[in-house]
């Protein structure tokens, strides 16, 4: 299947005349938790050429392609969007610049754009985002009833994700794995969570699920750390002005 990807990212380049300047995996294969049937979740940061970016009015900054029977989801930002973007720190923005499945990128480029997201991380922005994530899931499953496992893993890793956020200074990682690693938890609680893990590698993505009180507990004593201390983060410290020199700089680059 990379074989594959790689080929439909070269088609996309020489049909939407642009230059891909980072194409990377995310979702649960990036996140370390797949299923075998997993779809792949193929994100895309892009660039046109230099005369794109001269027009009054401002073009489609955005590309989704769904190919294979929708086993390959492509989705791409241009590059100016994507400034944008991490001038707010958006998660999936930090988390596609870590991901640790590449299929093309300009090692420069996406170089300088960690270094630029290490330097405007906002902690509070962050958090608000994978809060919200994780309580809208979390309302959607319960430990009573039936759900999909692909589903409590979202609430799951975006409950972590706050808590890492609350005690470290660097951007929560996009593996699950690193965040677990990098934090202290009742070792019944991650060893529990492995399990599951190992067994979500082994079925279909419609697998239904039942139980696991004491990860919900955790869950929600997760949430409700976050609501309480969220407002004690600092902001970023993003220079538009930096980020401007950056944009300018790629574009004009060859």
């Amino acid at each position: 299947m990379e074989n594959k990807i790689k080929k439909y990212l070269l088609d996309l380049e020489k049909e939407r005349g642009i230059k891909i300047l980072l194409a990377c995996e995310t979702g649960s294969r990036a996140w370390g938790f797949p299923s075998p049937d997993s779809d792949y979740d193929v994100r895309v940061i892009y660039k046109h050429d230099t005369h794109w970016y001269l027009s009054l009015t401002e073009e489609k900054d955005s590309i989704e392609l769904f190919l294979d029977n929708n086993e390959v989801d492509i989705s791409g930002w241009d590059i100016r969007k994507s400034l944008r973007l991490l001038w707010k720190s958006n998660p999936p923005l930090l988390e596609r610049i870590q991901s640790p499945y590449i299929y093309s990128m300009d090692e420069e480029f996406v170089a300088e754009v960690k270094e630029i997201a290490n330097e405007t991380y906002s902690r509070i922005g962050t958090i608000h985002h994978y809060l919200s994530m994780a309580t809208k899931i979390y309302a959607e499953i319960s430990p009573m009833k039936d759900y999909k496992l692909k589903k409590f893993f979202y609430a799951l890793r975006c409950s972590v994700a706050c808590i890492w956020i609350l005690e470290k200074e660097e951007l929560p990682p996009i593996e699950f794995d690193k965040m677990l690693n990098g934090l202290t938890f009742p070792k019944t609680i991650t060893d529990r969570i492995e399990i599951l893990i190992k067994l979500k590698a082994t079925i279909s993505e419609t697998y239904v699920h039942q139980g696991e009180k004491e990860i919900f507990q955790f869950m929600e004593t997760c949430m409700e750390r976050a609501t309480k201390e969220k407002s004690k983060l600092a902001g970023g410290k993003a220079q538009m002005a930096d980020l401007n020199k950056f944009f300018q700089k790629t574009i004009l680059a060859k």
